[in-house]
């Protein structure tokens, strides 16, 4: 019997198919084995071990937020940012969070477990990040990205509200100008920033500073880690019964 051409097509096709998942099988289990062979090698860069690397790296971490454990008066200023922040909310106000880059992943994270949750259930509280792709293009287009903050807090905040402000630099025109807009609309600034002496602590009620070395990360990393604690804080004050029956702590 004669098959239609469509099926030999179809038939053809499925042998080209399993040959060449035969083929790429091969291919990968000789590549896996090389990669075994020299795993040694390959995790040398520029004469020291890769284990080096990762511990360098841990080690400065913890050097980091040991600094800002024995730093009084930025532990004071993240005390002041959490009464700033209880004051607000307890007072049905709203939080506003904003920042580029990683630290608009990290305003969109001090929002998320404000209004969604941290640890514990309890009522939502009023936050939100300034992250909407749509609004951020039209402001950035129509107005320039210096704007696309400013803008929203010209729109959306209210007098005793809180503009939680996060630069690493501390000096993100875009976030400064944030500031700004915040200030005249009589709103309370908190700036969290990894610079000392910046724009953004000129125009802040409070002004974080954590300063971590000479890039960003390290920065970043301790900025998540403070943004924990003041919304720890915040629930300690507002909402108790979620620690009451906690383990004590070491």
């Amino acid at each position: 019997m004669t098959l239609p051409r469509t099926s030999v097509e179809l038939l053809v096709g499925r042998i080209h198919c399993d040959v060449s998942l035969r083929q790429g099988m091969h291919r990968s289990d000789s590549t896996a084995k090389h990669g075994q062979a020299n795993g040694t090698a390959n995790s040398k860069y520029r004469g020291k071990a890769m284990i080096d690397y990762i511990k360098g790296n841990l080690v400065e971490a913890r050097d980091a937020l040991e600094r800002l454990i024995n730093n009084s008066a930025q532990l004071g200023n993240i005390e002041a940012s959490a009464s700033l922040l209880i004051e607000a909310l307890e007072r049905e106000r709203r939080v506003i969070s904003c920042g580029n880059g990683g630290s608009m992943c990290d305003a969109m994270h001090l929002a998320e477990e404000l209004s969604g949750r941290f640890r514990d259930d309890r009522p939502a509280m009023a936050a939100v990040a300034i992250s909407d792709p749509s609004y951020i293009s039209c402001v950035a287009n129509d107005y320039g990205y210096e704007q696309v903050f400013a803008r929203f807090v010209q729109g959306n905040g209210s007098a005793e509200d809180i503009l939680f402000a996060i630069s690493t630099s501390g000096n993100s025109p875009s976030v400064v100008l944030a500031a700004q807009a915040a200030r005249a609309k009589g709103m309370r600034v908190i700036g969290l920033t990894g610079r000392p002496h910046s724009q953004l602590e000129l125009h802040a009620d409070i002004c974080i500073c954590t300063s971590a070395g000479q890039y960003a990360d390290r920065v970043q990393e301790l900025h998540i880690k403070v943004i924990h604690i003041l919304i720890e804080l915040v629930e300690r004050a507002l909402q108790p019964k979620n620690y009451e029956n906690e383990s004590p702590r070491v």
